[in-house]
């Protein structure tokens, strides 16, 4: 697990317009480790397990030379710069579009809202496996809580947001629970995003003890501190469809832990299917070659229907619109 603060106030930069660049910049987080369970081989475009490592930026400071810091400056511009040229591009031929019907998207993510309306420190922690870490990637970049994390801050440029990326590939609900204390309840999030249920689905394992083991953890969460949780369901792709009865039952059991616990879920298996039903995309424009995980434009557009919907949260806050406290059932537009 690796996080980066790319937005705490800096002595490095004194031009106002370089500091509002530099905190566009994404979180960087490390190639995701291929899993077994998740992969039966390593498509060219995914990053390399074998030699990942945690790559952060680096930040200038007061001691540095002048023509160092400068080269540092200009060196996170030229980064801003090709992310957001990035973030443009991968919708340029096929667009992100909101899934049609059966949203209510709004007071679902009440926490995270009101501390970006006040002014308040960030922290979001992606928890996962593979498609969390980003395996199927081009680049870490891409993977989709650097493309969250790229949106917020594009939103809210000076805003100290913090997204950690808490993927492992290969795992599911057994092992997560195992780290569920130190890489996500003692980082004290506000908000956390568990993607979780597809290796279940892989692996034969009952849906059932996945889903109680996933109420276990997301009460968990609760007990420590006022987090909002989404959860994230089971991606629609051929290595899934093909255990269609595993996989709703998977689908509807996570829906029914987040009514129980009054949390989100976002629904990417029907968004998934959507893009391929109803919006016609073919599959293998949103998954790699495996058929399991999903490529760069699949991860963009993944987060950008949560960063969307987190926008969406703080701009109904701001309007005063009031939600009941225990309707947070996360659905996109």
């Amino acid at each position: 697990m690796s996080s980066l603060r790319p937005f705490a106030p800096s002595t490095w930069l004194t031009a106002p317009a370089a500091v509002a660049l530099l905190m566009l910049a994404p979180v960087l987080q490390a190639p995701a480790h291929a899993q077994a369970a998740e992969a039966t081989s390593a498509p060219q475009q995914a990053p390399n397990p074998a030699s990942a490592s945690p790559s952060q930026t680096t930040v200038a400071t007061a001691s540095q030379p002048a023509g160092e810091q400068r080269g540092l400056t200009s060196r996170a511009i030229d980064k801003v710069k090709q992310v957001a040229k990035s973030a443009g591009d991968i919708f340029s031929r096929v667009p992100c579009l909101s899934p049609k019907g059966g949203a209510n998207p709004m007071g679902s993510l009440p926490h995270v809202a009101n501390k970006l309306i006040a002014g308040k420190p960030v922290v979001i922690v992606a928890f996962g496996s593979s498609s969390t870490a980003g395996y199927g990637a081009s680049s870490p970049d891409y993977n989709y809580p650097n493309r969250l994390a790229g949106q917020l801050h594009r939103q809210y440029p000076t805003a100290d947001i913090t997204v950690i990326n808490a993927g492992v590939g290969g795992e599911d609900a057994p092992e997560m629970m195992k780290r569920l204390q130190t890489q996500v309840i003692d980082v004290h999030p506000d908000l956390v995003i568990w993607q979780v249920g597809t290796n279940a689905v892989l692996r034969n394992l009952d849906p059932g003890d996945t889903a109680k083991m996933v109420e276990d953890g997301v009460a968990r969460i609760q007990a420590a501190g006022d987090a909002d949780v989404v959860l994230v369901d089971p991606q629609y792709s051929p290595r899934v469809t093909e255990r269609p009865e595993s996989a709703s039952k998977m689908v509807k059991l996570l829906g029914k832990v987040a009514q129980l616990r009054h949390v989100g879920i976002f629904p990417r298996f029907e968004v998934m299917r959507e893009w391929h039903e109803k919006q016609a995309l073919p599959v293998e424009s949103f998954v790699i070659a495996d058929g399991l995980h999903m490529n760069d434009w699949g991860y963009a557009c993944f987060a950008q229907l949560l960063g969307d919907d987190i926008i969406r949260s703080v701009g109904q806050i701001k309007l005063g619109v009031n939600v009941p406290a225990d309707v947070r059932t996360y659905r996109p537009m």
